[in-house]
């Protein structure tokens, strides 16, 4: 083990406990969280004969991105078992209502040498496919140590967070060296890499997985007949995946809107489920008229033109809101989080507007704001407005059908990442 590499793992070592009262301290709003606590230290077991192709994908955004991926990997390799690991209990839900049995699923381990080396031992994988970017030195040591390959996969890496590795680059240079494959979304993201100590020949890039959307046709119909309780032809906005700090500001352009579209419905869904009563209660105090308002959990019928606002509060069902919608605002952009996947609402052919805090999506809100598919705004005011443009009335058939026609041109050009993927995976497991 190395100098660096031992004392990032007495750091681990020493903040663990804190790190365990925090699940209890998070588990006040979401109960999952102080359960299965042993998976996290390595305590699993391995119930089947079968080698194992090991996923991690560290939450929601990451398992919904990764679906094509398992998909794939389930068809094309029926004689391996597929472990799909999750961080959080939300991303845990996620995987387990998407696959179910198909796939195993337990909590990622905590990066402390016996835990990676109790987890290893036990699910003997034979590839390790990690999502997006999550570089854990001692658990890729441990796979280089018995001959597992490792793929990043979607990888991408922001100028923030090459600042912030770069400030341990030894330890983050050794790290990667160990990764077989690097495949990133863009050229930028591999330069990046290569800042930080990844060989060009690591490197591969092949796009960005979450044009490989996959609808849902099931929700997209829910939407729809949904739709028909609130009146088909209302101007309907969807606020997606809204984060504390962001609630209030949404329903203030809310309350702006209605003054000259009375009619409007907007739709307001956070993105974690432990802040679902709290949104309901600053619902409730803005509009405190029950007709006006409604938690869509708790009514499974609509009381037609009434309602002016639902609050979303239910998980894996953001497909069915887009579809019954004219515009969509992306959340985690107007405060310091930046932002979420805008491609489900593309894939739908619905405009997306958002903050200006999209860094987490700095290439695909580019591209898509380039394609005039997307508008990213600076001020509540200038949303305000984007908002109001898409509503208009007065937006004729022919604007609303080349809207359409350039969406689904965009995604069509930047589909088949899967299949790049599927091209690095199969010679990674040819390895073995």
């Amino acid at each position: 083990m190395s100098f660096r590499r031992a004392l990032y793992s007495v750091f681990l070592y020493l903040i663990l406990p804190i790190v365990i009262l925090r699940l209890f301290w998070r588990s006040r709003s979401n109960p999952a969280y102080r359960k299965r606590i042993s998976e996290r230290l390595g305590f699993v077991t391995n119930q089947s004969e079968l080698p194992v192709i090991w996923l991690h994908a560290v939450s929601v955004g990451e398992s919904i991105a990764a679906k094509p991926l398992i998909e794939l990997l389930l068809e094309k390799y029926p004689t391996h078992r597929l472990l799909v690991t999750t961080t959080t209990p939300t991303g845990s839900d996620r995987v387990i209502s998407m696959f179910a049995s198909r796939v195993s699923h337990v909590y990622f381990p905590y990066d402390l040498p016996d835990a990676v080396a109790r987890f290893v031992r036990t699910m003997k994988p034979d590839l390790l496919i990690v999502m997006e970017t999550e570089i854990w030195p001692n658990l890729y040591a441990k796979c280089q140590q018995r001959s597992i390959p490792i793929i990043i996969a979607n990888a991408r890496l922001s100028d923030r967070s090459t600042q912030s590795y770069s400030k341990i680059r030894g330890l983050v240079e050794e790290t990667l060296l160990r990764v077989h494959t690097i495949a990133v979304r863009a050229e930028a993201d591999a330069q990046r890499f290569k800042a930080l100590g990844a060989k060009p020949e690591q490197i591969e890039v092949v796009g960005n997985i979450k044009f490989d959307v996959q609808l849902n046709q099931q929700q997209i119909k829910a939407g729809k007949e949904r739709q028909q309780y609130w009146g088909a032809n209302r101007p309907v906005w969807v606020a997606a995946s809204t984060h504390k700090g962001e609630d209030e500001i949404i329903l203030r352009i809310h309350q702006s809107l209605l003054k000259d579209l009375p009619e409007l419905l907007l739709i307001i869904v956070p993105r974690h489920p432990e802040r679902f009563d709290d949104v309901d209660q600053l619902c409730m105090s803005i509009f405190d008229n029950k007709n006006s308002y409604m938690r869509h959990s708790l009514k499974k019928s609509y009381d037609g033109n009434n309602v002016s606002l639902i609050l979303g509060d239910s998980m894996g069902e953001l497909q069915s809101w887009y579809a019954t919608a004219d515009v969509v605002f992306i959340g985690g952009s107007l405060v310091n989080t930046g932002g979420h996947n805008p491609l489900e609402a593309t894939a739908l052919n619905v405009p997306v507007v958002s903050g200006k805090h999209m860094f987490n999506f700095d290439d695909i809100s580019h591209q898509l704001a380039d394609e005039g598919l997307m508008t990213v705004c600076d001020t509540e005011s200038e949303l305000t407005e984007e908002v109001r443009k898409w509503l208009d009335e007065n937006l004729s058939n022919q604007q609303k059908v080349e809207f359409v026609q350039k969406s689904e041109q965009f995604m069509q050009q930047h589909r088949g990442v899967t299949a790049r993927l599927d091209r690095l995976i199969s010679a990674a497991i040819d390895m073995k």
